[in-house]
């Protein structure tokens, strides 16, 4: 392992993520308090896909988006699914929980690339989708009917989101798409659906409070498009295996910043399902990293 393959400047982008990343999850708990969950996720994405969409413009890089179709169902998955459930997640779900919850994101895509595109699934990897949905049990608590249930499938079904725009993203050809005009464009796209829910459903109206608007203004630079930038930047310098295991420290930093700022101190069987997880994303990181 030679610096000179593993720059200390994209290690220390992929630190950045994990921290910015993982904070995100606090300050949308507290953005969701403040407004609807799809008003929140729509100016959250919004703002996001502007700061992209002026980063597209500063590099000088084509600004016309391509493969529309599949740019715009990505986007329905990748930023309308995963934002939307999320943040509805977060309405009555703990934030740290959250996080954990919707990053079992690679297991759904392992599945439905199994399904779908025909990939194999190793038996490691077998063994992982197990040990994480023995985790993903023991933190929904399905035995006991309880509101935190709903927001556990809410967050669930925003790491299915996501995997399903993986698999859309398997099929669009990478050689003929930038990698920031696809993000910018999709995260663009995906705002759609948003913005038409926030704005047909009866909502109640925003409190623009000093609260709601710190964490909107995280929510949608530190939070959302600066940690895009550099993502696409560590997958340019880093193997991918490596960046995935890199960013297993997102759900854990967020479990932690939930835990030492709305003092969301989870339970001990909750613990034990959170661990379950990490294990076995820790797991399909290093098979996928051979």
């Amino acid at each position: 392992m030679t610096e000179s393959r593993f720059p200390k400047t994209a290690v220390l982008a992929l630190l950045a993520i994990a921290i910015l990343w993982g904070y995100s999850w606090t300050q949308m708990k507290l953005g969701v308090q403040y407004s609807s969950a799809f008003t929140f996720a729509a100016l959250r994405n919004v703002g996001g896909g502007l700061a992209l969409l002026i980063a597209l413009i500063a590099t000088k890089q084509p600004i016309l988006p391509k493969a529309v179709p599949m740019t715009f169902l990505l986007g329905l998955l990748q930023t309308a699914g995963f934002s939307g459930f999320a943040a509805w997640a977060l309405v009555s779900g703990g934030a740290g929980k959250t996080s954990i919850l919707v990053y079992t994101m690679p297991f759904w895509t392992l599945l439905l690339a199994w399904y779908f595109l025909g990939e194999r699934i190793r038996g490691v990897q077998w063994s992982a989708i197990a040990v994480a949905f023995s985790g993903l049990l023991l933190i929904l608590d399905p035995f006991r009917l309880q509101g935190s249930l709903i927001s556990g499938l809410f967050a669930v079904l925003a790491g299915l989101s996501w995997a399903g725009g993986s698999i859309v993203a398997k099929k669009i050809d990478a050689k003929s798409v930038n990698l920031l005009s696809l993000t910018t464009w999709q995260t663009l796209f995906g705002t759609i659906p948003l913005i038409a829910i926030a704005l047909f459903s009866s909502a109640p109206p925003i409190q623009w409070n000093s609260t709601f608007m710190s964490a909107l203004a995280y929510s949608v630079l530190p939070g959302n498009a600066i940690p895009m930038l550099l993502w696409m930047y560590v997958l340019r310098q880093l193997p991918a295996g490596l960046s995935g295991l890199g960013m297993l420290m997102t759900p854990v930093l967020g479990v932690t910043f939930a835990a030492l700022q709305l003092r969301e101190i989870p339970q001990f069987h909750e613990l034990i399902g959170m661990g379950c997880v990490v294990i076995a994303l820790i797991l399909t990181s290093i098979v996928n990293r051979k």
